[in-house]
């Protein structure tokens, strides 16, 4: 009888719960003030108090951007029309006194004026949605599932987003669902007059959103991304989506792109779709798509479930940016868009960008992806001296443990071997992340080797590798080409006329000798500044020699004496090998298809 008692208690509870429904409403009837309209209804939740809250960031982009700052006043309301008592609680909590009221509709605006791949916009010409800077969500209530409305402005005819769609008979309604807060949140919407087409990959539908006017072509498009997507696909085996969906926006500031589990939103100048810069954009497209596989999936046990209150720390982004970086340059060579030589001249640059930066010496790789939300995202004058992106730096130590497993199991095995591993146990076993402690362990199995050295050394540490020993294993010799050169260690701009000191290289002459960054250079050696004869001038003075430069600071004149030091900056180049044996590891590494 107990047991019986407790049977109908719990299935109570879960009815209770299955009852609690929330979905949102989005409308945007003056575009022109750039202001969305949202209304939440939320039916049958039994508390008497309600708190909702509004994310701080956008999964994919590790800074607080405060969305909270864009919302004007939040109003709540019974089934009655009877108006709620709203409470601010925090920076982005509001919380609403219901009682007994069984259905509280909420409202509020957001300004939209930022258009990113992160955040909001809403004009005459088109609305983006970044779910987390427009949705709100009920704390404790994010497994939610629920329906989206959005009515559209009357000019807007199309609205694209990765969220299913719910077929209704409103014409002037569009309706999708979602199945809890962190799918609503991941599925940008992109509402206007765009172009769309589609192509099929894989057996996966991809339709293709494109937003302002742009040099593309249709055709060359669906073709090549096409490929671009069968090449990343090919290094899982697998596609895990049915349909998947590209918002492109085609503006004059390209600020690249934001991944999400079925979509992506790419931010590109609208004449890229020629030459060269084409193969950057297609490159993009390769970044974005392969996070759907890496980030999205495989990915480490603190990126999701998301905490969207505050920070989720993490020191894997070096794996999840650097190695996605590392194929978005591969997938073009297996795609047949660059050459070996293309591919080894851009790995050459990325080495020696990474070497030859002062901050290398200072920030460990994981350091750098633990702190990206307070280093990365926000830079200043003194972060080339302190700091490495996590993308650049991630992207050589991809390069380094390919060839590691290339080595090893002797042109069998590759990288792609690897994160099927983590695919197939993190992803669709366990269904969850990993810790840097398992993912260290789960790479060190696969090598067959202890990887503390290697960690302790090249990602919580900042020394250099052995590229040679490393690289030329697998048929790539690896030349330290590196000189000591006279240098003086500071650069210039200028701005509004003024000649305007941009850095100051940490121990270089130009710090020994005063100069701040913000100083004004007003002469040089008696004669008035003008930047190319300053450069020239500074960078020119051989050992011993000096110049004196008329520094204006804080509107004080003062004259500094200025000389150069000796400078050694990393420098590899790369010559292919001549060795069968290890030629043809080269070959697999670079050839069309790994698998």
């Amino acid at each position: 009888m107990i047991r019986f008692f407790l049977f109908i208690s719990a299935l109570s509870v879960v009815l209770t719960l299955q009852a609690q429904e929330i979905s949102y409403k989005l409308s945007m009837p003056k575009p022109q003030n750039h202001y969305f309209e949202v209304e939440m209804l939320l039916s049958n939740f039994k508390d008497k108090q309600l708190d909702i809250k509004m994310p701080v960031w956008a999964p994919g982009s590790y800074l607080v951007r405060e969305f909270a700052k864009n919302v004007n006043l939040v109003k709540a309301f019974d089934e009655g029309g009877n108006e709620l008592k709203v409470t601010k609680k925090s920076k982005n909590t509001w919380s609403i006194v219901k009682g007994k009221a069984k259905k509280v509709t909420v409202k509020y605006e957001v300004y939209a004026f930022e258009l990113s791949v992160r955040t909001s916009f809403l004009d005459l010409t088109h609305g983006y949605v970044s779910g987390t800077g427009v949705f709100m969500y009920v704390h404790k209530y994010l497994g939610l599932k629920g329906k989206l409305d959005i009515i559209p402005f009357s000019k807007f005819n199309k609205i694209t987003t990765a969220l299913p769609e719910v077929i209704t008979a409103n014409t002037g309604t569009r309706s999708f669902q979602f199945d809890n807060y962190d799918q609503l949140a991941d599925c940008p919407i992109e509402i206007g007059m765009h172009t769309t087409f589609e192509f099929n990959a894989n057996n996966v539908k991809h339709t293709v959103a494109m937003y302002g006017e742009g040099n593309y072509d249709i055709a060359t498009l669906k073709t090549d991304m096409a490929k671009i997507v069968n090449a990343a696909t090919n290094v899982f085996g697998e596609n895990p989506n049915k349909e998947y969906v590209f918002i492109i926006h085609n503006v004059v500031d390209g600020q690249g792109g934001l991944e999400h589990t079925n979509s992506t939103t790419l931010s590109v100048n609208r004449w890229t779709y020629q030459g060269a810069e084409y193969l950057g954009f297609l490159s993009l497209v390769a970044h974005e798509y392969f996070h759907l596989w890496n980030v999205k999936r495989i990915r480490p046990i603190e990126l999701g479930p998301f905490n969207y209150d505050e920070e989720n720390y993490t020191s894997l982004l070096w794996v999840m940016e650097g190695f996605t970086s590392y194929y978005d340059e591969l997938l073009l060579v297996r795609a047949g868009y660059y050459d070996k030589d293309d591919y080894l001249n851009k790995l050459q640059n990325s080495i020696n960008y990474v070497e030859g930066s002062v901050g290398s010496r200072v920030q460990p790789v994981a350091h750098a992806s633990f702190d990206a939300w307070i280093k990365a995202y926000r830079p200043n004058e003194n972060s080339a001296n302190t700091t490495m992106t996590y993308y650049s730096r991630g992207q050589v130590m991809a390069a380094i443990l390919d060839a590691k497993i290339i080595s090893k199991y002797k042109g069998e095995k590759c990288l792609d071997h690897f994160l099927q591993t983590l695919y197939t146990k993190y992803y669709k076993k366990m269904n969850r992340g990993f810790s840097e402690d398992e993912f260290k362990k789960e790479l060190g199995t696969f090598l067959g080797e202890d990887m503390t050295d290697f960690f302790d050394k090249y990602i919580n540490g900042t020394q250099i590798p052995p590229y040679n020993d490393l690289l030329g294993s697998i048929g790539l010799n690896v030349k330290d080409v590196s000189t000591t050169k006279p240098s003086f260690g500071a650069t210039f701009r200028t701005e509004g006329g003024k000649i305007i000191v941009k850095g100051v290289r940490n121990g270089s002459a130009a710090e020994d000798a005063g100069l701040s960054v913000n100083d004004e250079v007003l002469g040089v050696n008696g004669y008035r500044a003008e930047q190319k004869a300053l450069e020239a001038t500074v960078n020119g003075l051989m050992i011993g020699e000096k110049a004196e430069l008329l520094i204006s600071r804080d509107e004080i004149l003062f004259s500094i004496e200025v000389s150069t030091s000796n400078y050694m900056k990393p420098q590899y180049s790369f010559e292919v090998s001549t060795a069968k044996d290890k030629l043809a590891l080269l070959y697999y590494w670079l050839r069309a298809d790994n698998n």
